[in-house]
């Protein structure tokens, strides 16, 4: 693990995993804004140096770190550079993941392990090395970045179980932590733009278009929509909420508008 000096802030300590593209990035800009001091963690150290000097050249307060979230050893030292650098950790956002693999007939035992890895046990690893500092200073925030696979079926079992996995696991630290002073919240969010649509896209240029039909508010999200989510249950105006999965969706877990119609004309016996 590397990390830079981080520049002076005057406000909190924010974790952010998976901080170097997307929703990751997306979000560290958001709470560097605020003036919080972002440590930007990502496995890859060039995506995290980026990000950090973008934050850095806005004014901001930010700490390059390179870790692999699924070694306890590495995640061990991101917490230990947080702490040595600014004291503390007030905020932790399990945001790294990762969805590749399908079907179960499709998945290998290799691939199947691999997401639950990333997208299950990474923010075990990364709340069970906050949790020491949070609970001996009384207060911590944690969001994770789950999935409205997570919530129903939308393909992707391994990512899909994970996430499931994720949720409980947010409800668990919320319960058992509470009275510590830790608050846990999840944030499900449906399809949104990143950089990593960008295959798809070129094979598929198409693909939101087919994908807006399913979202009552007519477009799918942007790594910003996500942002703001994790920044409010992070802030004193969540402070009585835990144990919370946030849709951060467009409405898609509420119903399909298409579908409805769909069932409509079918009950008036009309060709579908």
């Amino acid at each position: 693990m590397t990390a830079e000096a981080a520049t002076s802030g005057h406000g909190r300590c924010v974790i952010v995993t998976g901080a170097g593209s997307g929703i990751g990035r997306a979000i560290a800009l958001r709470f560097a804004r605020a003036d919080d001091t972002v440590v930007v963690a990502d496995v890859d150290e060039a995506r995290a140096t980026e990000v950090d000097a973008e934050i850095r050249a806005a004014g901001g307060s930010s700490l390059a770190v390179q870790a692999d979230v699924t070694a306890g050893d590495a995640v061990r030292r991101m917490v230990e550079t947080s702490l040595d650098v600014a004291g503390r950790v007030d905020v932790l956002v399990n945001n790294a993941g990762l969805a590749v693999a399908d079907g179960v007939l499709e998945t290998d035992e290799k691939a199947w392990q691999r997401e639950l890895d990333l997208n299950l046990k990474g923010p075990f690893l990364c709340t069970k090395a906050v949790l020491p500092a949070m609970i001996e200073r009384g207060s911590g925030a944690i969001v994770n970045i789950a999935s409205v696979n997570g919530l129903a079926f939308f393909a992707n079992e391994a990512y899909s179980a994970a996430k499931a996995g994720l949720i409980n696991l947010t409800q668990s630290v919320a319960v058992r932590y509470g009275q510590l002073g830790i608050r846990a919240n999840a944030i499900a969010p449906g399809t949104i733009r990143t950089p990593r649509w960008q295959e798809r896209l070129d094979k598929d240029p198409a693909i939101f278009d087919r994908l807006v039909k399913w979202y009552p508010l007519g477009r799918v999200g942007e790594p910003d929509d996500v942002a703001a989510a994790a920044f409010f249950l992070a802030s004193e105006d969540a402070s009585w909420i835990t144990g919370s999965v946030m849709r951060v969706d467009g409405g898609l877990l509420a119903g399909s508008a298409r579908m409805a119609r769909e069932l409509v004309a079918h009950a008036a016996g009309e060709d579908l």
